[in-house]
Protein backbone atom coordinates (compact mmCIF):
# COMPACT_ATOMS: atom_id res chain seq x y z
CA UNK A 1 0.00 0.00 0.00
CA UNK A 2 1.55 3.35 -1.02
CA UNK A 3 1.43 6.23 1.34
CA UNK A 4 0.14 9.91 1.07
CA UNK A 5 3.37 10.51 -0.52
CA UNK A 6 6.27 12.49 -0.03
CA UNK A 7 6.47 16.42 -0.43
CA UNK A 8 9.72 17.58 -1.59
CA UNK A 9 11.63 20.61 0.17
CA UNK A 10 12.88 23.26 -1.96
CA UNK A 11 16.45 21.77 -0.80
CA UNK A 12 15.75 18.45 -2.88
CA UNK A 13 14.04 20.10 -5.91
CA UNK A 14 16.78 22.73 -6.78
CA UNK A 15 20.03 20.35 -6.94
CA UNK A 16 17.63 17.86 -9.67
CA UNK A 17 17.26 21.33 -12.22
CA UNK A 18 20.38 22.91 -11.91
CA UNK A 19 24.31 22.44 -11.81
CA UNK A 20 24.59 21.32 -7.40
CA UNK A 21 26.66 19.85 -5.56
CA UNK A 22 23.89 17.85 -3.61
CA UNK A 23 22.44 16.50 -7.67
CA UNK A 24 23.44 12.88 -6.84
CA UNK A 25 22.55 13.00 -3.58
CA UNK A 26 18.85 14.13 -4.65
CA UNK A 27 18.71 12.12 -7.74
CA UNK A 28 19.71 9.02 -5.60
CA UNK A 29 16.68 10.04 -2.93
CA UNK A 30 14.13 10.13 -5.77
CA UNK A 31 15.09 6.90 -6.62
CA UNK A 32 14.39 5.27 -3.98
CA UNK A 33 11.32 6.31 -3.24
CA UNK A 34 8.26 4.15 -4.37
CA UNK A 35 5.65 7.14 -3.22
CA UNK A 36 3.67 9.84 -4.55
CA UNK A 37 5.65 12.83 -5.50
CA UNK A 38 4.27 16.17 -3.69
CA UNK A 39 5.57 20.02 -4.55
CA UNK A 40 3.80 22.87 -2.88
CA UNK A 41 3.16 26.32 -4.58
CA UNK A 42 5.29 27.55 -1.85
CA UNK A 43 7.95 25.60 -2.69
CA UNK A 44 8.06 26.56 -6.30
CA UNK A 45 8.39 29.80 -5.28
CA UNK A 46 11.54 28.86 -3.14
CA UNK A 47 12.95 26.66 -6.42
CA UNK A 48 12.17 29.61 -8.81
CA UNK A 49 14.19 32.27 -6.15
CA UNK A 50 17.22 30.75 -5.65
CA UNK A 51 17.38 30.13 -9.83
CA UNK A 52 16.96 33.86 -9.93
CA UNK A 53 19.45 34.41 -7.18
CA UNK A 54 21.77 32.65 -9.15
CA UNK A 55 21.68 34.67 -12.18
CA UNK A 56 21.79 37.89 -10.23
CA UNK A 57 25.12 36.45 -8.96
CA UNK A 58 26.28 35.32 -12.69
CA UNK A 59 26.49 31.59 -11.30
CA UNK A 60 23.24 31.16 -14.23
CA UNK A 61 22.59 32.64 -17.45
CA UNK A 62 18.99 33.46 -18.29
CA UNK A 63 18.49 31.26 -20.70
CA UNK A 64 20.00 28.38 -18.35
CA UNK A 65 17.21 29.27 -15.96
CA UNK A 66 14.46 29.88 -18.15
CA UNK A 67 15.12 26.37 -19.09
CA UNK A 68 15.38 24.92 -15.60
CA UNK A 69 12.15 26.72 -15.06
CA UNK A 70 10.56 24.70 -18.14
CA UNK A 71 12.22 21.75 -17.06
CA UNK A 72 11.18 21.91 -13.96
CA UNK A 73 7.27 22.47 -15.00
CA UNK A 74 7.65 19.54 -16.74
CA UNK A 75 8.47 17.51 -14.60
CA UNK A 76 5.79 18.43 -11.79
CA UNK A 77 3.32 17.86 -14.23
CA UNK A 78 4.06 14.56 -14.91
CA UNK A 79 5.32 13.39 -11.96
CA UNK A 80 4.50 15.47 -8.85
CA UNK A 81 1.30 16.44 -7.41
CA UNK A 82 1.06 19.85 -6.85
CA UNK A 83 -0.43 21.39 -3.83
CA UNK A 84 -1.07 24.82 -2.43
CA UNK A 85 -0.22 26.67 0.63
CA UNK A 86 -3.43 27.48 2.42
CA UNK A 87 -4.15 30.39 5.33
CA UNK A 88 -4.66 27.67 7.66
CA UNK A 89 -0.77 26.88 7.06
CA UNK A 90 0.35 30.24 7.96
CA UNK A 91 -1.59 30.36 11.06
CA UNK A 92 -0.27 27.20 12.10
CA UNK A 93 3.54 27.36 11.25
CA UNK A 94 3.39 31.06 12.84
CA UNK A 95 1.77 28.45 15.87
CA UNK A 96 5.28 26.21 15.66
CA UNK A 97 7.26 29.31 15.23
CA UNK A 98 5.84 30.82 18.56
CA UNK A 99 6.17 27.68 20.83
CA UNK A 100 9.67 28.97 20.94
CA UNK A 101 11.20 25.31 21.73
CA UNK A 102 12.71 24.95 17.87
CA UNK A 103 15.15 26.43 15.89
CA UNK A 104 12.73 27.06 13.02
CA UNK A 105 12.92 29.68 9.89
CA UNK A 106 9.69 30.65 8.79
CA UNK A 107 9.88 28.89 5.74
CA UNK A 108 10.36 25.64 7.13
CA UNK A 109 7.78 26.12 9.07
CA UNK A 110 5.42 26.42 6.44
CA UNK A 111 6.60 23.36 4.77
CA UNK A 112 6.16 21.81 8.02
CA UNK A 113 2.66 23.02 8.42
CA UNK A 114 1.74 21.91 4.69
CA UNK A 115 3.47 18.49 5.38
CA UNK A 116 1.36 18.26 9.40
CA UNK A 117 -1.64 19.50 7.21
CA UNK A 118 -1.66 16.36 4.17
CA UNK A 119 -0.44 13.75 6.49
CA UNK A 120 2.89 12.82 3.98
CA UNK A 121 6.06 12.29 4.63
CA UNK A 122 8.97 15.29 4.34
CA UNK A 123 12.38 15.06 2.07
CA UNK A 124 14.56 17.38 3.31
CA UNK A 125 18.71 17.74 3.39
CA UNK A 126 17.93 19.86 6.09
CA UNK A 127 19.10 17.82 9.08
CA UNK A 128 17.72 21.10 11.54
CA UNK A 129 14.65 21.18 9.71
CA UNK A 130 14.01 17.36 9.71
CA UNK A 131 15.04 17.07 13.36
CA UNK A 132 12.46 19.60 14.54
CA UNK A 133 9.84 17.74 11.92
CA UNK A 134 10.41 14.43 13.71
CA UNK A 135 10.02 15.69 17.15
CA UNK A 136 6.47 17.60 15.71
CA UNK A 137 5.78 14.22 14.42
CA UNK A 138 6.20 14.05 10.93
CA UNK A 139 7.79 11.37 9.15
CA UNK A 140 10.86 12.06 7.55
CA UNK A 141 12.69 10.29 4.85
CA UNK A 142 15.86 8.79 5.32
CA UNK A 143 18.00 10.23 2.54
Amino acid sequence: MRSAGVYLDANVIVPLFGVDPLTNRAEKALHRLDDDLIVSDFSVAEFSSVMARRVRMRELRRDEARTAFLNFDVWCARHARRIQVESTDILSATELIRRLDHSLHTPDALHIAVVRRIGCKLLTFDSIMGNVARALGVEVVKN
